[in-house]
């Protein structure tokens, strides 16, 4: 089972006693600020959780799989992610 956006909400909201909009406000705002840093090309290092980082992908030669007919894929960017040494060991114990 996935943690969702709401399940933040409601543990935000149980921890600090916020009423349950102000707790959603809060995580819009923290992905928007993401968002936004990852769009302008910033890397977003999160101390103790990891590390989210902009990386471009050269035009390369794909294929579709559904019909074998080769074809060109265009330059993209991707996002990837590098856990902390902490989150880790943590997840390892």
């Amino acid at each position: 089972m996935a943690l969702t956006k709401a399940d933040i909400v409601e543990i935000i909201q149980e921890k600090t006693g916020n009423p349950k909009n102000l707790s959603a406000d809060t995580v819009e705002t923290i992905i928007e600020i993401i968002k936004n840093s990852l769009q302008n090309g910033d890397d977003v290092l999160i101390s103790g959780f990891g590390k989210f980082c902009v990386k471009g992908k050269n035009k390369r030669r794909g294929r579709n799989p559904a019909t074998g007919e080769d074809l060109m894929l265009q330059p993209r960017k991707v996002i990837t992610f590098t856990c902390s040494n902490k989150l880790r060991e943590k997840i390892n114990r």
